[in-house]
C-alpha cells in the first residue's frame, strides 16, 4: 500500500505540561488504521495536529499526494467525536454547504447525497430539518458530510456513538467499501471490539507517547498470549499448579488461566488434571480490549521479555 499521511516526531507542550511525545506513524492508502489511547493520552492533540487546527512545537505532517505546503482540508474528512451540525438547517442543504466549502462540484456532491442517504436508511429525510431526526440519524448525516466530498484521508472519532447494532452494521460496511476503494482511513474509537473486528492496524497512545504500533496480527501475536476460561467450580489452588499458567482470575465459577508465550495450545489441552470441573471451556487469545486495560490502567501484567519482543516489530517505546 502507498503511504499516504506521514507524522513524524510530533512534539506538543500545553504551558508546563508535554502532550506529546515524538509521535510517528504512517497510514497507508485503502487501509483502516485505529489510533487508541485513553482520556487524555493525546489522541486528540494528534488528529488535531494532522487536520492543522494546532500546530505541534516540533515534527512534521506529511501529505505525500500534495505538493503545495500545509494540510490540504479538502483531501480530508473528518467526523469529530463533538457532533455540531446546524440544528435548523435542512438535511440537504447542510452536506451540500459543507461540499462547496471543500470545492465539490454540488452537482456530483446532490447525486453522492443521495446515495448515501439512502444506503443509510434516510431516503425521504433530505428535506427533513437536522433537529428533528433522531441521535442516531444525525450521527448518519454527519458520517454523510465527511466524505461528501471524496477525501483521500478519512479521520473518524467515535463514528459508532449513538448508533444501534443494526445501524453500527451498515456503517461498518460503508466504511470497509471506502477503504477498499482506496480511502486511507483513520479511526478513533473505544469499542475494541469494532476496532478489533475492522482494523489491519493499530497505533495506541499513552501520556503521549507510542506504546503499540504494528498490525493488528503481530499485536496479537507478540502482546496477546493465550488464555483459557473455564467454566465450573473448581480450587484456584489447583489451577495454579497446572503447567504454563502464569496466573488465574477467579469469579464466582468462572476461572480464567493465563498462559505464557509460546505455549502449544492442543499440546497444553492435555495437561489439563481429570479432577477438574469443566462445563464449558473457551481458549483464545487475549482480546485487544484486554491490552487496552492492561496498558491504560499501568498494570504492567507482561513480563519485559514480551513486551521487548513487541518492540522488535515496531510496537512500543513507553
Amino acid at each position: 500500500m502507498n503511504v499516504l499521511l506521514s507524522v513524524e516526531g510530533l512534539e506538543k507542550s500545553f504551558k508546563d505540561k508535554k502532550v506529546l511525545h515524538g509521535i510517528s506513524f504512517e497510514v497507508h492508502s485503502g487501509e483502516i488504521m485505529a489510533i487508541l489511547g485513553p482520556n487524555g493520552a493525546g489522541k486528540s492533540t494528534t488528529i488535531r495536529s494532522i487536520m492543522g487546527i494546532l500546530m505541534p512545537d516540533e515534527g512534521s505532517v506529511i501529505f505525500h499526494n500534495h505538493k503545495g505546503k500545509g494540510i490540504p482540508r479538502n483531501k480530508i474528512g473528518y467526523l469529530p467525536e463533538e457532533r455540531g451540525l446546524y440544528k435548523d438547517v435542512r438535511v440537504m442543504d447542510i452536506l451540500l454547504y459543507l461540499a462547496e466549502l471543500k470545492d465539490y462540484p454540488l452537482d456530483k456532491a446532490k447525486q453522492r447525497a443521495m446515495e448515501y442517504l439512502k444506503k443509510l436508511d434516510l431516503e425521504g429525510k433530505e428535506h427533513v430539518k437536522m433537529e428533528e431526526l433522531s441521535k442516531g440519524m444525525a450521527q448518519k448525516v454527519q458520517f454523510i458530510s465527511s466524505i461528501i466530498h471524496e477525501p483521500e484521508l478519512l479521520i473518524l472519532d467515535e463514528p459508532f456513538s449513538g448508533l444501534d447494532p443494526v445501524s453500527q452494521e451498515v456503517l461498518k460496511t460503508e466504511i470497509r467499501n471506502l477503504a477498499k476503494s482506496g480511502t486511507a482511513i483513520l479511526l478513533s474509537s473505544h469499542q475494541m471490539n469494532l476496532v478489533e473486528e475492522m482494523c489491519d492496524r493499530v497505533f495506541m497512545i499513552q501520556r503521549g507517547h507510542k506504546v503499540i504500533y504494528g498490525t493488528l496480527e503481530d499485536v496479537k501475536k507478540q502482546y496477546a498470549n493465550f488464555k483459557c476460561t473455564i467454566h465450573g467450580k473448581n480450587d484456584i489452588s489447583l489451577l495454579e499448579k497446572i503447567p504454563e499458567v502464569v496466573r488465574v482470575e477467579q469469579t464466582d465459577d468462572t476461572s480464567i488461566l493465563y498462559l505464557t508465550k509460546d505455549v502449544e495450545a492442543p499440546k497444553w489441552l492435555k495437561t489439563l488434571p481429570d479432577e477438574i470441573v469443566i462445563n464449558e471451556l473457551t481458549l483464545d487469545r487475549v482480546s485487544l480490549h484486554e491490552i487496552f486495560i492492561d496498558i491504560a490502567t499501568d498494570k504492567n501484567l507482561l513480563k519485559d521479555s514480551e513486551r521487548q519482543s513487541l518492540e522488535e516489530v515496531g510496537g512500543t517505546n513507553a
